[in-house]
């Protein structure tokens, strides 16, 4: 496969660089440790840039299974790339050592930027069926049942705000139970939001538009059958037709980079299984976008957002 060999070598090269700095940042900030206390300092065969590299490429859609992935893929034909590979426990055990340098990588290097021009949605992830939820050892007193537009489930909810390109700007994992409208989580969501806000009919609710007004942001939703309608310019109207592309986005992250499945065995294996999913997502050659549809229907809506950015910067 040397499509997925040189997305690979992309991917290796964004994370080293990233890690190389982390890793001197790091020693520099680090606590000297007692001179009593012995501390092992032992080289792994893989390397944190490594092991980040291959958790993000195996969510390029072309594997369903992790394991088969590591095992007769990459320890396969791969030998020459990664010369220090190591068994695939080690593998699983070494992943939880480099949680946080790829949370950090995550947050500075796979996020988008506002453009004035946001959406909002959630999705949820099912961690089991629901006849097995009384069975379920993995999120025991961790998670909740919740219920969405498709029913009942056991599981989290992913939020996710992007932009007109395609991009997440940014997301938030809560409990299944957790409301849509939920004050604290839009609020941590919306810290670098600015414009326009688009959601469906979830998040209607007028003490959250007040809430986000307060901030800077307008957000704008479908009305109900019983409510009377809202006045929206033509643009806000086109904008607001076109919010089911984050739809597209939440469906390519549970479809291609699977970010959903009931095969966790921990707690820490489930949360890197969405680090992972979602920066290779960043990494798409082609996202869901709506700014060729607007530049070609109306390029005064550009030329309104980008007064908008000069002005909030």
């Amino acid at each position: 496969m040397p499509v997925l060999h040189d997305r690979i070598l992309e991917i290796f090269l964004k994370v080293d660089d990233f890690c190389n700095e982390f890793e001197l940042e790091y020693k520099t900030l680090q606590l000297p440790a007692p001179s009593e206390v012995k501390k092992r300092n032992r080289k792994t065969g893989l390397c944190d840039s490594e092991i980040i590299t291959l958790l993000i490429a195996f969510h390029d859609g072309q594997f369903r299974n992790f394991k088969h992935f590591y095992i007769h893929y990459v320890c396969v034909h791969m030998k020459g790339d990664f010369p220090g590979l190591v068994s695939y426990n080690r593998f699983i055990e070494l992943s939880h050592r480099s949680a946080i340098p790829f949370m950090l990588y995550l947050h500075h290097c796979c996020r988008g930027e506002c453009t004035g021009i946001s959406f909002i949605d959630s999705t949820i992830l099912r961690v089991c069926h629901n006849k097995r939820i009384k069975r379920n050892k993995v999120f025991k007193g961790v998670e909740e049942v919740g219920k969405s537009t498709m029913g009942w489930f056991f599981g989290f909810k992913l939020h996710l705000i992007i932009n007109d390109k395609g991009e997440i700007l940014n997301f938030y994992l809560t409990k299944g139970n957790v409301d849509d409208r939920d004050a604290k989580t839009i609020t941590n969501m919306t810290k670098k939001i600015f414009g326009k806000l688009f959601g469906d009919k979830g998040y209607i609710s007028k003490a959250l538009s007040d809430l986000l007004f307060g901030n800077g942001i307008q957000l704008i939703t479908q009305v109900r059958k019983n409510m009377k309608s809202k006045a929206l310019s033509n643009e806000e109207k086109l904008l607001l037709r076109k919010r089911s592309v984050i739809e597209t986005v939440n469906d390519e992250l549970k479809n291609i980079c699977q970010v959903e499945h009931t095969r966790h065995r921990s707690l820490s294996g489930f949360i890197i299984n969405i680090m992972s999913a979602i920066a290779a997502y960043s990494f798409f050659p082609k996202k869901p976008s709506i700014k060729k549809d607007i530049e070609e229907t109306n390029p005064k809506l550009i030329k309104a957002a980008k007064a908008q950015l000069q002005l909030a910067a």
